[in-house]
């Protein structure tokens, strides 16, 4: 036997098991990516029982947890890395969040004791990473949310709104116009939402002046605002939006109709509201228009897929009563 050939062999056999415990780190890291968290899961803890000091896998599998809100084995993963990596932002930020959303789930009275850790790990955050646009977009909720007698501020909600204004234009008119809009300013927060329009104009951002116009009660703008975004943007989610429009406020069926028809006719789990939402808004304008039968139709449809929604059973009886 060669030495050449042995020396292959020995290659072979020591190499191999590092090369298989990467390839399960890379396969579970292309299932994470793609959201596919239950495939994720097993090949992350199976990689981590090798590599148990492993970040990157830890913060993945914190990453999980949140998703299936599982906070107290989210919060387990992003503590140990906030404790062994104080410098990182993004373990700050994860960790603020993840008290947060477990404060949320807690009793009122047992949350409080959160507050001030919460508030920490986010200050942390924002003053390790000066561009952190996500750390300030949950300081801007948090101080909008918390009432005054235990830290919540309109103005320091407004001083990161104006943070975020310098990082990234388009997310600092959208958070200033969310602060307008929390102090129902809401002349205010429209002339805001446009100008995040016109510098990013993103489906985002059209969606925010959307519901402001519905919140209004102005249904003519947000309809128009919405079939403009449909034009530029072509997506799915935009025909739902039409539709729920022209149901809700007896406005323009025919394009309601044509645009629900539309979001059925392509529909994806990715675009979100299911298509008995569809449906229960094609009862709601076919009752509007009178047309108890096809009102029926739909509501039936919708009740079919979803047999224990409350409003689409409310719907049924005034379309019944017609």
């Amino acid at each position: 036997m060669s030495f050449r050939f042995v020396s292959l062999i020995f290659i072979f056999l020591f190499a191999f098991p590092s090369y298989s415990q990467q390839s399960e780190f890379v396969m579970a890291e292309n299932y994470y990516n793609a959201e596919k968290f239950d495939k994720a899961k097993p090949l992350l803890l199976s990689y981590l029982k090798k590599h148990p000091s492993d970040k990157l896998t830890r913060e993945y599998l914190g990453d999980i947890a949140s998703y299936s809100k599982n906070w107290d084995s989210a919060l387990s993963y992003y503590k140990d890395l906030v404790e062994e990596q104080s410098s990182s932002a993004n373990y700050h930020f994860k960790y603020g969040g993840a008290l947060g959303m477990k404060a949320l789930s807690i009793s009122r009275i047992r949350a409080l004791t959160y507050i001030d850790d919460i508030k920490e790990h986010f200050h942390k955050a924002a003053k390790l990473d000066p561009k952190h646009i996500e750390v300030r977009w949950a300081l801007i909720e948090l101080y909008l949310q918390l009432p005054g007698i235990i830290g919540g501020s309109t103005s320091k909600a407004q001083d990161y709104a104006l943070e975020l204004q310098k990082i990234s234009p388009v997310d600092g008119y959208l958070a200033r116009g969310y602060v307008a809009e929390y102090q129902n300013n809401l002349k205010e927060a429209e002339g805001l939402y446009k100008n995040a329009i016109r510098v990013g104009g993103s489906p985002t951002t059209y969606a925010k002046l959307i519901a402001l116009y519905e919140k209004d009660n102005e249904p003519q703008k947000a309809l128009d605002a919405a079939t403009t975004s449909f034009k530029i943007h072509k997506r799915n989610q935009i025909n739902y939006q039409i539709g729920k429009i022209a149901a809700e406020f007896n406005l323009e069926p025919i394009l309601g109709l044509a645009s629900l028809k539309q979001y059925i006719a392509n529909y994806s789990y990715k675009d979100g509201v299911p298509v008995g939402w569809a449906q229960y808004r094609m009862a709601q304008i076919y009752k509007n228009q009178g047309d108890k039968t096809k009102a029926l139709h739909y509501i039936n449809l919708c009740l079919a897929d979803l047999p224990d929604f409350s409003d689409a059973l409310d719907e049924k009886k005034q379309i019944i009563a017609m």
